[in-house]
C-alpha cells in the first residue's frame, strides 16, 4: 500500500457561509459547492437521514484543500473538542510570512487567541494557537529566515 499524499481535511461547521468567509480571508478560494443527501451520504457517513451542504476550498499558495461541511440540522459544538490534550485530531496549522499582521487580521474576523505569540527557543519558530469558526483549534507558525539562523 502506498499513500500518494494527504488529499483534504474535512471540517464540520455550524455556519457554512461564515466559515467559508473566514478561510477566504486566509487565502482559500471555493472550488466546488454542493448539497449532500440521500443513500450515498448515508452509506459514506453511517448516519441515517443525514443531509448537508459542503464547500471545497483550495489555498492559492499550496496544495492544501479543505472541505467545509454543514450538516442539517447542525450539531452544537462540543466545547471540549478544542482542548489541546484531547485524543485524536487536534489542530490545523498554517505557516505564515508575517505573524503579527496575520494575528491582527484573524482577530478582526473573530478568532480568539489562546496566548500571545510564543517563540520556541530550540528552533526560533514563532507559534500561537487560536480558535476559529465553531471553536476549531488552529495554529499559526512562522519559521526564522535562513539568514537569521546563520547570524545566531
Amino acid at each position: 500500500m502506498m499513500i500518494l499524499c494527504m488529499d483534504h481535511l474535512n471540517i464540520v461547521v455550524t455556519d457554512l457561509a461564515k466559515a467559508a468567509g473566514f478561510f477566504e480571508a486566509m487565502g482559500f478560494r471555493a472550488v466546488m459547492e454542493s448539497d449532500l443527501d440521500g443513500a450515498f451520504l448515508e452509506k459514506v457517513t453511517g448516519l441515517s437521514g443525514v443531509k448537508g451542504r459542503f464547500i471545497a476550498m483550495e489555498h492559492s499558495g499550496s496544495s492544501m484543500r479543505l472541505e467545509l461541511l454543514e450538516y442539517q440540522p447542525a450539531m452544537l459544538p462540543d466545547g471540549q473538542i478544542s482542548m489541546a490534550n484531547k485524543v485524536g485530531f487536534r489542530h490545523l496549522a498554517f505557516q505564515v510570512e508575517d505573524m503579527e499582521k496575520t494575528v491582527e487580521n484573524l482577530k478582526s474576523l473573530g478568532a480568539v487567541f489562546l496566548s500571545p505569540v510564543q517563540t520556541w527557543e530550540k528552533t526560533g519558530k514563532k507559534l500561537v494557537y487560536f480558535l476559529g469558526p465553531d471553536g476549531i483549534l488552529m495554529e499559526l507558525c512562522q519559521y526564522p529566515l535562513a539568514s537569521e539562523d546563520q547570524e545566531s
